[in-house]
C-alpha cells in the first residue's frame, strides 16, 4: 500500500533540504570569488544576490524541525527527489539576472539541466557569457554529476541522518567502501583526480590560447567530460576546437566518468580480474561493438565525409557521447538534421535509452540492467527448452559471483517500464506539437535519459 507522509515527515525533509540550499549557498561562492578575481563586478553582485537568498531559504527550510532524527526510505527519496527542483529554482536566480536568457523559465531549465548533467542549454549568445556565468554553469554540472547528496554525505552535512537510504536514493545500491561516507568521500577523491588531470592535459592543448582562458576552457571541458554532463563555453560545441587529439581526451574522460565507481575501487585495490570479468564491463563492450559498426555503416551511405578515418573518429564519438549522456557532438546540427538518415538517428536513440554503468555519472537504463535481463532471457529459453526435471541455477558476475533472483528481475524489470512511459509520454507530446517522429523520438530520449543531444 501507498505510505502516507506526515506532517512530521515534510518538516523532517524540508529540515534535510535546508542543509542542501545551505551548500547551494556555499557553492555559489565559486562563481562569486572568479568574479571578484576577474573584475566581474555584475556577476559578483548577482551571485552575492543568489549567496543571500541561498541562506535565507535554507535557514527557514531548517527551522522547520530543529532537531530531527535519521532519514526513513521514503523521507530520503523525497528529499532527493525535491533538491534536483529547489536548487533549479534557487539557482537560476544569478543566471536570469545575467541577461542571456530569455526568461526565468530558461534559466531555470538550464540550472535543472546542468544539476541533472543533461547538457541542454538555452543560454543566449554563449560566446560572450561572462567567466563567472560560466563557472557556475559546470559548477552545478559537476556537483550533479557525483551527486549533491553524495558530495553532501562526503562532507558531513546530514550529521546523523547518514544511512543506506539516503545514499541509494540517487540511484546509488552499492557501496564502493562498506561505510557509507568512506564511500562518498573515494568517489569525490577520484572524481577530483581525474578532473584535475584532463583540465591540465586539455589547458595545455588549448595551443593559442591566452593561458587563463585557456585553463578555463580546459576546467569547464574536463568537468563536463567526466561529469558527463555535456554543456560547452562556446556556442558550437566541442567542434569549436576542432582537434582529434582533444575529442581523444574527453573520450577517455568520458569513458572514465562512464564506469560504475565499484569497478574503479576494485582496479585500485589491484583486482583486475573483478573489472574483466563484470557483466557490466562485457555487456558495455559487446554493445558497444555493436552500435558503433551499424552507426558507421549508416554514415557511410550518407556520404557525408571524404575520408575514412575522419569518418571513424566522428562515428566513435558520437556513441561514445550518447552511450554515456555526455550529449557532445561532433556532427553538426545541420548534419544531423537534413543529412543522416532517420535509421542512423534510431541507432543513436537506442544507444542513448541504454546509457552507461549503473553507480556512474552517466544515465539512461544502464547496460547492468540489460545484461541481467539478457541472462534472464537465456535461462527462461534454456527452461523452455529443458525436460521438466532439470532444475538450473542463474548467475552472473558483479564484482563477485552472485545469484540472479527473482526480485532483481522484476526490479530491472520496472524501471525499463519506467523509462519506457516516459519515453513515450514525451515523444507523443512532441509530435503534438508537429515535429516527426524520429526527430521527435530522438529529443524525448535524449532529455529522458539526461544526454541533452
Amino acid at each position: 500500500m501507498w505510505q502516507k507522509f506526515s506532517l512530521y515527515d515534510f518538516r523532517v525533509i524540508a529540515h534535510y533540504l535546508g542543509v542542501l540550499v545551505l551548500f547551494l549557498a556555499v557553492a555559489q561562492c565559486v562563481p562569486f570569488g572568479v568574479a571578484l578575481v576577474l573584475g566581474e563586478w555584475n556577476p559578483a553582485s548577482r551571485y552575492l544576490l543568489g549567496i543571500g537568498l541561498a541562506l535565507v531559504v535554507g535557514s527557514l527550510l531548517r527551522m522547520c524541525l530543529v532537531t530531527p532524527g535519521k532519514l526513513s526510505p521514503k523521507q530520503a527519496l523525497a528529499v532527493t527527489g525535491f533538491a534536483w527542483l529547489v536548487l533549479a529554482l534557487l539557482a537560476a536566480i544569478p543566471m536570469a539576472l545575467s541577461g542571456h536568457y530569455g526568461s526565468y523559465l530558461d534559466a531555470v531549465f538550464e540550472g535543472m539541466s546542468s544539476w541533472t548533467t543533461t547538457g541542454a542549454s538555452l543560454a543566449q549568445d554563449l560566446d560572450h557569457m561572462s567567466v563567472a556565468d560560466n563557472t557556475w554553469r559546470f559548477t552545478m554540472q559537476c556537483i550533479g554529476g557525483q551527486g549533491v547528496v553524495v558530495i553532501a554525505l562526503s562532507l558531513g552535512l546530514f550529521g546523523r541522518a547518514v544511512d543506506s537510504s539516503l545514499y541509494s536514493s540517487e540511484g546509488r545500491s552499492e557501496h564502493v567502501i562498506p561505510n557509507i561516507m568512506q564511500t562518498t568521500r573515494f568517489i569525490v577523491r577520484f572524481s577530483a583526480a581525474f578532473i584535475v588531470l584532463g583540465t591540465v592535459i586539455l589547458t595545455g592543448l588549448f595551443v593559442g590560447m591566452e593561458p587563463l582562458r585557456a585553463f578555463f576552457n580546459g576546467l569547464w571541458l574536463a568537468v563536463a567530460s567526466f561529469n558527463t554532463g555535456g554543456m560547452a563555453a562556446m556556442s558550437t560545441g566541442i567542434l569549436y576546437y576542432h582537434s582529434g587529439l582533444i575529442e581523444v581526451v574527453v573520450m577517455v574522460l568520458i569513458l572514465m566518468g562512464s564506469i560504475n565507481f565499484t569497478l574503479h575501487s576494485e582496479i585500485w585495490k589491484g583486482r583486475l580480474e573483478h573489472f574483466f570479468r563484470d557483466i557490466e564491463i562485457r555487456t558495455l563492450a559487446i554493445w558497444l561493438s555493436v552500435i558503433v559498426a551499424a552507426f558507421v555503416a549508416t554514415l557511410c551511405t550518407a556520404n557525408i565525409y571524404d575520408s575514412l578515418p575522419v569518418l571513424l573518429r566522428r562515428a566513435v564519438f558520437t556513441v561514445i557521447a550518447a552511450f554515456s549522456s555526455t550529449g557532445f557532438q561532433t556532427i553538426s546540427v545541420n548534419q544531423m538534421t537534413t543529412v543522416v538518415s532517420s535509421g542512423a538517428l534510431l541507432i543513436i536513440v537506442f544507444c542513448m535509452a541504454v546509457g552507461g554503468s549503473a553507480g556512474s555519472t552517466t544515465g539512461g537504463i544502464k547496460v547492468l540492467r540489460i545484461g541481467i535481463l539478457v541472462k534472464e532471457l537465456v535461462a527462461y529459453i534454456k527452461d523452455l527448452l529443458a525436460p521438466a526435471s532439470a532444475r538450473q541455477v542463474v548467475t552472473y558476475y558483479h564484482v563477485g559471483r552472485r545469484p540472479l533472483n527473482s526480485d532483481l528481475v522484476r526490479a530491472n524489470l520496472a524501471v525499463f517500464m519506467l523509462y519506457g512511459v516516459m519515453f513515450l509520454i514525451t515523444t507523443i507530446a512532441t509530435v503534438m506539437y508537429g515535429y516527426d517522429a524520429a526527430p521527435a523520438l530522438f529529443e524525448s530520449v535524449s532529455m529522458v535519459s539526461n544526454i541533452g543531444m
